[in-house]
């Protein structure tokens, strides 16, 4: 095992490769122990170098929409009448603090995601 960190391009995809190579080591084996360790420094690295920024509310609101199967006049209880629901998803309509909380409950999404600023259509 000859783990090392980071610091690279070239040291990434070396170890991207290595850990190829070893993903399906028996558990309890040094290949195991050592894809394990290289999982960890790979994640730190594409933490830092490849972030992934969360969606705006309104986009996060549309995810779990899909993800749930649930169509616009379905969140008329949560936001309001279905021409309130339209304007909220197609950013026309700030989202409350009153929507906020319902959603919150209802979509199981965080209120931390949710009360993001973002820009309206107009």
């Amino acid at each position: 095992m000859n783990i090392k960190l980071i610091k690279s391009e070239t040291d990434y995809e070396i170890a991207l490769k290595r850990l190829e190579e070893i993903f399906d080591a028996k558990i309890g084996t040094p290949e195991s122990d050592e894809a394990d360790i290289l999982g960890l420094l790979i994640d730190e690295y594409e933490k830092k170098h490849y972030p992934i920024e969360a969606p705006d509310p309104i986009e996060a609101i549309k995810i779990r929409m899909e993800e749930m199967h649930l169509k616009q006049v379905d969140l008329i209880n949560e936001i309001g009448g279905k021409s309130r629901v339209s304007e909220v998803l197609n950013k026309r309509r700030k989202l409350t603090i009153e929507m906020i909380r319902n959603l919150t409950r209802r979509l199981n999404l965080s209120p931390e995601l949710l009360i993001k600023d973002y820009n309206l259509t107009l």
